[in-house]
C-alpha cells in the first residue's frame, strides 16, 4: 500500500520536472528556438489557437524565427499575438510570412530572465514538496485507522523523502543549466 503511495508521489514529481522543463525552453536566450512561441495563442475567430496550429513555424537562422501561416488572412491576428506577448518581440510582416528577429539580449535582461526562471524554479519546488506533504499525510492516515504499523510509517517517511530530495536535485540542476545558458553571451 505505501509503495503505491510513493511510486504515485513519483510520477507525479516527475511531470513537475517535465513541466519546468517545458517551462524552461519558453524561456528566450537570444538564440532563434521555435519553442518561445509555444504559449502564443492567436484569436482564430474568436478561438486562443496555438500559433503552431495556424502556421509553419521555422528558423531560417541562428536569430530569426519565421512564421508561414497556411492562410494569409491570419497574417495580422498572427502579428497582433506576438507584438502582444510579453516576450518582447518585434516581428516583421512582409505580407507572406511574419519574421521575428530575436535580438541579442541586454545584460538587465539577462538578470531579468535569471529571476524569472529563480521564481518558476520555485513555484515547481513548492509543488513537489506539496505532493510531499500529500504523501506524508496519507501515511499518517493509514497509520492513524492503523493500516500500517509505525516503523512501516518510517520507512515510507523516509522514502519519500529520498523521492522529493531527488526530484529537487534534478529541478535544481535543470535551473543551474538554464541559468548558466542565459548568461552565456
Amino acid at each position: 500500500m505505501t509503495n503505491t503511495l510513493i511510486q504515485e508521489a513519483k510520477k507525479k514529481m516527475e511531470k513537475v520536472e517535465h513541466d519546468l522543463r517545458n517551462e524552461l525552453a519558453a524561456i528566450r536566450t537570444g538564440r532563434a528556438s521555435l519553442s518561445i512561441l509555444d504559449h502564443i495563442r492567436v484569436d482564430y475567430f474568436d478561438t486562443p489557437t496555438q500559433l503552431k496550429e495556424l502556421a509553419k513555424l521555422s528558423v531560417s537562422d541562428p536569430t530569426t524565427l519565421m512564421v508561414a501561416p497556411w492562410d494569409p488572412s491570419v497574417l495580422p491576428m498572427i502579428d497582433k499575438a506576438i507584438r502582444g506577448s510579453d516576450l518582447g518581440l518585434n516581428p516583421a510582416n512582409d505580407g507572406k510570412v511574419i519574421r521575428i528577429p530575436i535580438p541579442t539580449l541586454t545584460e538587465d535582461r539577462r538578470k531579468e530572465l535569471v529571476r524569472h526562471l529563480h521564481k518558476v524554479l520555485e513555484a515547481h519546488r513548492t509543488a513537489t514538496r506539496n505532493l510531499r506533504r500529500d504523501c506524508n499525510e496519507a501515511f499518517k492516515k493509514l497509520l492513524k485507522d492503523k493500516k500500517i504499523a509505525e516503523d512501516e510509517e518510517r520507512k515510507a517517511l523516509d522514502e519519500v523523502q529520498k523521492v522529493t530530495d531527488q526530484a529537487i536535485a534534478h529541478l535544481d540542476e535543470a535551473g543551474k543549466n538554464k541559468e548558466k545558458e542565459i548568461l552565456s553571451v
